[in-house]
């Protein structure tokens, strides 16, 4: 539509191309309720607070109507299904946008990656925009499918759809003046960095804000989130799957406040999609925890838009993209119908979409090995991942372990359990052994290849031959989940889409992973989203003790044990 279609439709001197006819329009910067339709011509709102005619009309009387929201930060490949899925999950709860960083799948097959996602933002019904992925390996403690230089991200950084560049993990990089880091640092400086800080503070934090970094979601307490908001950070409260910050950071988000905060889910799975919700359950637990509801709903709209330079939304106003969310019920967030850049998301809409075809099939390749590839020499004082649940932070605990016939082996009494990292790349066939305690496992196995960010085979174990198993059904399935027992695959869910995301529809994935939590508690394991968690006791930028394919990596140090 042109200008001056706008203008004519926003006076009222033709019919806007569709109306919301009797809903409250609550306005994110005043708080004010205000009442009359809202004219949308094509993908823009050209008018409210009066009486409209369109061709084509929504009654919406009674329903509280706010700005679409926004997902700050997400990993798309995090709910095990492609970015088509994903839409369809999530924008009918109210997500019109969403800024995901694709490292996992770049990680996996590189550029191709990203360039799978971009050309997946221009057929999703949510406008799906992507920050490039700053840290392809995270550290240089990895082995990953591929590697991505400052070369290869300015090929990308033209594209519509590209922000900036996503969170800058290797903050130990950025204080030390890597030469790396450097190069994208300046590469970048003139547009959008992401952060991505755990625990850094003082002069340190100084630095790493002084590089031109922005935004942060790595914030698990008040007073590292205040301190950031000091230093000129917009804080994005996190709440995925394993990691979960909102109860820690809502006593931060006040009506002062919520202009410089934002939500983001950074990695949540199909379980808790289904059962709690994505943005919206955020919103009503903020709620609930006693948050100023205004300040919500601006932190999961409008302040997002400002903090990542959208301009063009988040607020129902004359020019603004038709982002639409109506509510009939604001307290819990209770979503009825979902205006996406002018079109209602219903399943028609969805239909019409098309299908892309998938990348990195066939990633998962397999060195040798066997139920002895996972004992472990050595005796005495032994560095063990201690898993905070609901936290991707880890403590680095020492335990004595005694050798039995040359093996230091898993202990069920003592809630050790073996866990393995092996290189899936085909580049050097490593193996990685070590312990980790938390998981409350007390028999067989669990295996996976979606393992922060490199992406290997991850296994935790009690029995050898049940890892040795898991890896060899992960390589045969062409990468996701395993459960195995006595021999035998008790539960499975195929991710072949680069060992990452699967084709499936979201309900089936849903299923599955239904089995598969079912499967990991017979096992005894007690953590509630055990795969995530598994995958991020690999990220050897998240403090404090974690396992690569190269070994245990004491993230304090930034450095292999």
């Amino acid at each position: 539509m042109s200008i001056e279609d706008r203008i004519a439709q926003g006076r009222g001197e033709q019919p806007a191309d569709l109306v919301l006819k009797g809903g409250t329009v609550w306005c994110m910067v005043t708080g004010a309720r205000i009442t009359g339709d809202v004219a949308i011509c094509g993908d823009r709102i050209v008018g409210i607070g009066a009486e409209y005619h369109g061709r084509a009309e929504i009654d919406v009387t009674g329903e509280t109507l706010v700005p679409g929201f926004i997902d700050t930060h997400l990993h798309v490949e995090s709910s095990c299904v492609t970015p088509s899925e994903f839409d369809r999950c999530v924008t009918p709860r109210g997500v019109t946008t969403a800024i995901c960083d694709p490292h996992e799948i770049a990680n996996v097959i590189g550029a191709d990656g990203i360039r799978y996602f971009l050309d997946a933002s221009r057929h999703t019904l949510m406008d799906l925009r992507v920050n490039l992925s700053s840290c392809v390996p995270s550290s240089p403690m990895e082995t990953s499918g591929a590697a991505l230089d400052t070369a290869a991200l300015l090929t990308l950084a033209d594209d519509p759809a590209v922000i900036g560049l996503a969170e800058f993990m290797n903050y130990p990089g950025v204080l030390a003046r890597d030469p790396v880091c450097m190069d994208k640092l300046h590469a970048f400086e003139d547009g959008h960095i992401d952060g991505h800080a755990p625990l850094l503070s003082g002069r340190d934090l100084n630095g790493y804000i002084a590089a031109g970094i922005r935004t942060e979601h790595e914030a698990t307490t008040a007073a590292e989130a205040i301190e950031k908001l000091q230093k000129g950070m917009r804080i994005l409260i996190r709440e995925g799957s394993v990691s979960k910050d909102l109860d820690a950071l809502a006593p931060v988000l006040t009506p002062l406040t919520a202009p410089y905060m934002c939500l983001c889910t950074d990695d949540r799975n199909p379980l808790d999609i289904a059962e709690e919700g994505h943005l919206d359950a955020m919103i009503r637990r903020l709620i609930g925890h006693g948050c100023d509801p205004l300040a919500v709903y601006r932190a999961a709209s409008l302040s997002a838009a400002e903090a990542f330079g959208l301009k063009d939304r988040g607020q129902i106003a004359p020019g603004k993209r038709a982002d639409i969310v109506m509510l009939s019920n604001v307290e819990n967030c209770t979503v009825s119908r979902v205006i996406c850049g002018g079109i209602e998301a219903d399943a028609a809409a969805f239909a019409g979409r098309g299908r892309r075809e998938p990348v990195g099939l066939n990633s998962v390749h397999l060195p040798p090995l066997d139920a002895d590839s996972f004992r472990m020499p050595g005796t005495g004082p032994t560095p063990v991942i201690g898993i905070q649940p609901g936290r991707i932070l880890t403590d680095h605990l020492i335990e004595d372990i005694s050798r039995i016939d040359g093996d230091q082996r898993p202990d069920a009494a003592r809630d050790l359990a073996r866990i393995s990292v092996i290189e899936r790349h085909g580049k050097n066939g490593n193996i990685a052994n070590g312990f980790v305690r938390g998981f409350g496992m007390k028999t067989g196995a669990i295996g996976s290849t979606v393992c922060h960010d490199h992406h290997n085979i991850a296994l935790v174990g009690m029995d050898y031959g049940d890892m040795a198993l898991a890896a060899r059904r992960l390589a045969e399935i062409g990468g996701g989940f395993v459960v195995a027992r006595d021999g035998d695959i008790k539960a499975e869910l195929a991710l072949p889409i680069g060992g990452l995301m699967s084709e499936w529809g979201f309900e089936q994935v849903h299923e599955a992973l239904v089995a598969l939590r079912a499967a990991a508690r017979d096992l005894g394991v007690v953590l509630h989203e055990p795969f995530l968690q598994l995958a991020f006791l690999a990220l050897p930028v998240i403090p404090h003790l974690k396992i690569t394919d190269r070994g245990m990596v004491d993230v304090d140090r930034f450095a292999l044990i």
